[in-house]
């Protein structure tokens, strides 16, 4: 909304509070993903999340760019029927769904799989490079499964990708690559969707964890600021003027 009013917030509130209570009662009191226990980042340590930041703003520039570009050629496809365009799209999820069908879907189960840090490295580059194509096609195709569950699994398999190499070379810091998994979650949310409380606030609950709050402000922080350098609108900003500009060619 970009705007705060004490009505909406209130609401919001209100509605939120209710809500969680009520999945609470009957889906019991669990978070959605289990993590290990997180030591606090050293002070030698909480500069690489600013690093880490700055690889999610770029990846997330990255993204934004891409699910405009798709959604784009999409909409030139719109002569070809309706039938057609599913069926094309069905049967190529579906050949990938038979051979490796982790990489399918939601996404949570890889998620999961990263912030545990038992996904093996030398897959997690492939997987994520498929995910990140696969995310943006979905979307522009018009399939369920909306920005946020692919984004979070961009974003682990980032920062944990981004915490082996940091371990890799700083082997005296004792990092722990899951740890830059959950704030690369937060901040590759924040660099998409320019909402960097919400992002922190929805990781630090889904995990359960709130020893990377000092981390996810700073990844956050960066993740905002290489966009912003760049002159690149939020992504939801993005698409309602795309949006806009196609209803009035049409």
């Amino acid at each position: 909304m970009q705007r705060f009013e004490h009505r909406v917030a209130i609401a919001a509130l209100a509605a939120s509070a209710t809500g969680i209570a009520l999945a609470r009662a009957l889906l019991g009191d669990t978070s959605d993903f289990h993590v290990g226990l997180l030591k606090l980042a050293t002070a030698e340590a909480r500069p690489l999340y600013f690093g880490l930041g700055c690889v999610s703003g770029m990846l997330a520039v990255a993204y934004n760019r891409a699910l405009l570009a798709t959604t784009t050629a999409a909409e030139r496809l719109d002569k070809l029927p309706g039938h057609l365009r599913a069926g094309v799209i069905g049967a190529a999820v579906g050949v990938l769904a038979w051979f490796t069908p982790a990489l399918v879907g939601g996404g949570d189960a890889i998620t999961q799989r990263t912030l545990l840090g038992v996904e093996t490295l030398t897959l997690v580059p492939l997987a994520f490079f498929l995910r990140f194509g696969l995310g943006a096609i979905s979307y522009a195709a018009g399939t369920p499964g909306g920005l946020f569950a692919p984004l979070l699994v961009l974003g682990a398999q980032s920062g944990l990708l981004f915490g082996a190499a940091c371990r890799l070379s700083l082997p005296n810091l004792n990092l722990q690559p899951e740890g830059f998994a959950v704030a690369g979650m937060a901040a590759l949310f924040a660099g998409v969707v320019r909402a960097p409380i919400t992002g922190i606030v929805l990781v630090t609950e889904i995990t359960d964890s709130v020893t990377m709050l000092l981390p996810m402000l700073g990844a956050c922080f960066t993740a905002m600021l290489v966009p912003t350098l760049m002159r690149e609108e939020p992504i939801y900003e993005a698409l309602r003027k795309h949006m806009l500009r196609g209803n009035r060619v049409r």
